[in-house]
């Protein structure tokens, strides 16, 4: 939802300025070397990769963000700023339009971190591994897309590439990022061979970023509710049946409430960026003691992992 909305926005833009309200948000580099390394340098355009937001800028680098749990973006203008500005913003970037790109985040767990692509020999970039989230970026005559590994490839006819450096996805812990819900990797033989031998609850198994990277609480309990699978069995003891159902649904899943969740960017600063519209849509998440919507069963609830979940216990039996 936020590179969809803010990513369209912010292209084109250069960083004139950064308020570092809040330096222990910034995880790399040091606080006063990532608002020397980011002042001057303009927005080509923006990625997903897991729960990453990714903001290009177009001489090879790139501000990366994890919001985990309340972290935000939201645009104003800078008249507006000191109105609407949230309470809890860390990180304000002001823009050459006159706008400003805030960064908050109320229980402060979010990061933020500056890193540097590198230069590779190409012989160019086979569409089929660009995500299927985040498309193509193009700026001027170069060509963008985003490889298996969720680092931006551009080619031009020099023969040269641009992709985050190993540091890069180190640093970031990107590196340990699992495969995309729509990577045609993901097969049911490859979550079994990444989940069949763990003596783990198959939800802790689908929010293990190193599997399937961007998977949350929420969309576990629908993708495992959609799957007949009960979300406390240990995933060792899956069968191929229904390793095969959850392969399927994952992406199925996923793409139904990525487009449920549409929003106008109006809407999205209306809401501070936290209104979700496919909240209605949700068949089980936050339905505790309610019909399920195939069986008409009360759903129920526990808690997995240290998550709460809820399930149905017909559809989903133990």
């Amino acid at each position: 939802m936020v590179r969809r909305v803010l990513g369209p926005q912010l292209a084109g833009k250069s960083i004139c300025a950064v308020r570092l309200i809040t330096p222990g948000v910034i995880a790399h580099p040091r606080s006063e070397e990532f608002v020397e390394g980011v002042v001057g340098r303009r927005v080509a355009g923006m990625e997903r990769r897991g729960k990453f937001l990714q903001i290009l800028l177009d001489d090879g680098g790139r501000v990366v963000v994890h919001f985990r749990m309340t972290g935000c973006l939201l645009r104003f203008t800078a008249a507006d700023l000191a109105d609407v500005m949230e309470k809890h913003t860390h990180v304000i970037f002001e823009l050459d339009d006159g706008s400003v790109l805030c960064y908050s985040d109320q229980r402060r767990f979010g990061r933020l971190w500056l890193v540097e692509d590198v230069e590779t020999a190409t012989s160019g970039v086979d569409a089929a591994n660009a995500d299927t989230d985040t498309g193509a970026v193009h700026v001027a005559d170069v060509e963008t897309a985003v490889d298996k590994k969720g680092s931006r490839v551009e080619k031009s006819g020099s023969g040269l590439s641009r992709e985050m450096s190993a540091a890069g996805l180190r640093v970031t812990g990107m590196d340990k990022l699992g495969l995309e819900p729509f990577d045609t990797g993901m097969t049911w033989k490859y979550l079994r061979d990444k989940l069949g031998g763990r003596r783990i609850c198959i939800k802790e198994g689908l929010l293990d970023q190193g599997v399937v990277a961007g998977i949350g609480n929420i969309y576990s309990d629908e993708i495992l509710f959609a799957s007949r699978i009960y979300p406390g069995r240990e995933a060792r003891t899956l069968t191929v049946a229904q390793w095969k159902r959850l392969a399927a649904q994952i992406p199925v899943t996923m793409e139904y409430y990525i487009e449920k969740n549409e929003i106008s960017p109006e809407d999205y600063l209306k809401g501070r960026g936290k209104d979700y519209r496919n909240t209605p849509y949700l068949r089980v998440y936050g339905q505790k003691e309610k019909p399920c919507p195939n069986c008409q069963t009360r759903l129920e609830g526990t808690r997995i992992g240290g998550r709460s979940s809820v399930y149905c216990p017909k559809c989903q039996k133990m």
